[in-house]
């Protein structure tokens, strides 16, 4: 089971008890408002995509890495952070990144305090070699997070993604582990 900590939070994979709070996050209008695709729209579909979570996190080749991200002080769900395996390479995995938090806790730094510490842990303890992700340009918020944790511009793809009624610009950022020791050593 991982576990990690910040100074604010508690990082760790989901338990059975977990439930109701995962449905209510994934579930969420404002917070999935820029994740449309992995919205839980129903209780039947909110416990299915649960049971995958814990399933795939007891698998010896685990997929996804997201994390439930909880206040160290009351074990309150602030969101998730992770990573997903896109595939394994003899240098290392190359996965795709993201989080979402309730809107209750934007604007506090939690999102970026818990990715830097997921980036740490994906770098140093899971053989990670290459992180993506990106965001809609308008999602200052999420563009906010990927640069105060040492993520690299990659690309802008105008009018890229159909979102809420429009075409809409999307940005890439990566950062490589090279890139994340060259920085870390730097600070």
């Amino acid at each position: 089971m991982i576990k990690l900590e910040t100074e604010r939070l508690i990082l760790r994979d989901h338990i059975p008890e977990d439930r109701e709070d995962y449905i209510r996050l994934k579930s969420d209008p404002q917070t999935m408002y820029y994740l449309q695709d992995i919205r839980l729209h129903s209780r039947q579909e909110g416990e299915k995509d649960f049971e995958e979570v814990l399933a795939d996190a007891a698998s010896p080749e685990r997929r996804f890495v997201f994390l439930r991200a909880e206040l160290k002080e009351t074990g309150e769900l602030l969101g998730s952070v992770g990573y997903t395996v896109k595939s394994r390479t003899p240098l290392g995995k190359l996965v795709e990144a993201g989080y979402f938090y309730l809107p209750e806790f934007w604007g506090r730094g939690y999102g970026a305090e818990a990715f830097a510490r997921v980036l740490e842990f994906a770098f140093s303890e899971d053989n990670v070699y290459r992180v993506t992700t990106g965001c809609l340009r308008e999602n200052k918020g999420s563009e906010g997070i990927m640069r105060k944790c040492g993520m690299i511009l990659e690309a802008e793809r105008p009018n890229w993604e159909w979102h809420d009624g429009a075409m809409k610009t999307r940005v890439e950022y990566r950062l490589l582990r090279e890139e994340f020791q060259g920085r870390k050593g730097s600070v």
